[in-house]
């Protein structure tokens, strides 16, 4: 269902366009900051799972 759209490509245009001037620069960094932390706790807890799995499945 890949077809071109014009009333989805304005809707989310203007969304997306309405929402960056309210941005500040201090939300950016704290959203990049709480994801990247996201990103390392479940690729640690990902390693730690499967080290549990390979242990016990011997």
């Amino acid at each position: 269902m890949l077809s071109s759209n014009p009333t989805l490509m304005g809707t989310a245009g203007g969304t997306f366009l309405s929402v960056v001037p309210n941005l500040d620069s201090e939300d950016v960094l704290k959203t990049v900051l709480l994801a990247a932390i996201g990103a390392i706790v479940s690729f640690g807890i990902s390693l730690v799972l499967k080290f549990f799995i390979k242990k016990y499945q011997k």
